[in-house]
């Protein structure tokens, strides 16, 4: 699609409202600055770098999309637009009554919400998505025996040959804790072995690693784990002494890993 094309579909999709820098743009770029998006996620893009980690991942005009536990929304709210705009399919999981609201704008189109479990069936057909993307779940998933395993296996059926699995999760690293060292995950950090590890299980290729995630300033070390960070700025029950909540929120969102994985 030329920039011309991106224009006509975001135009017609409901995004007339843009800044006439961003209509010129390309359609990542339109949906990252478009005016559907809720402030409070636009808030956290210094943070979640959404283009730059689109890219990274090698999201592309036209692809079936599947987002797993899409949280608050962030990532809807940009992967959506696109999908439609660029007449590919966005599929999340969840219940759509949790976006109600936002659904209502057109710019949207029609979002897929499909049960995700330990228990729950496929995805979408078999080998018809073209990149699954799940962020920040992965910690959950930990705390429920079976269930990284069952992701994975799920996420490798629907997606086609050489089809993408984008991964963002707090990273432990350089901590050595794992899985097998008994810490699962209790304070929401995920070391990145354990992670590789079980995508390779699954059959997928470890393709490329990025830093866009980085935050050196996280140490990881928190009283109530990395939920004191914003954007939760959880304070810990009970409060230590001392307790500042600035302090948290003067480091920012966490230090995250960020990974492509393929399926041979």
């Amino acid at each position: 699609m030329n920039r011309r094309q991106t224009l006509l579909a975001f135009t017609a999709a409901g995004l007339a409202g843009l800044p006439l820098k961003a209509l010129a743009a390309d359609a990542l770029k339109a949906a990252i600055n478009g005016a559907h998006r809720s402030p409070k996620e636009k808030a956290r893009d210094p943070y979640r770098r959404p283009e730059a980690a689109l890219t990274f991942w090698g999201l592309k005009p036209g692809m079936t999309i599947v987002e797993i536990s899409p949280g608050s929304g962030y990532w809807l709210e940009i992967l959506a637009p696109y999908a439609h705009a660029t007449k590919g399919k966005y599929i999340t999981t969840g219940a759509a009554t949790a976006f109600t609201e936002r659904l209502a704008n057109p710019v949207y189109g029609q979002p897929t919400f499909t049960p995700f479990t330990l228990t729950s069936g496929p995805l979408a057909p078999a080998g018809s998505v073209d990149i699954v993307l799940t962020a920040r779940n992965i910690h959950n998933w930990l705390w429920q025996p079976g269930m990284l395993d069952k992701a994975m296996k799920d996420f490798h059926d629907v997606l086609k040959p050489g089809g993408i699995l984008a991964v963002e999760e707090h990273r432990a690293d350089p901590r050595p804790e794992t899985v097998a060292g008994g810490r699962v995950a209790s304070d929401g950090y995920v070391a990145t072995k354990t992670v590789i590890d079980a995508a390779t299980r699954a059959g997928f290729r470890l393709d490329a690693q990025s830093e866009v995630n980085a935050n050196p300033k996280d140490t990881k070390d928190y009283p109530g784990g990395v939920w004191t960070l914003p954007p939760n700025n959880r304070a810990p029950n009970p409060l230590p002494p001392g307790f500042d909540p600035a302090v948290y929120k003067a480091i920012g969102e966490s230090d995250r890993m960020t990974l492509r994985f393929k399926k041979a």
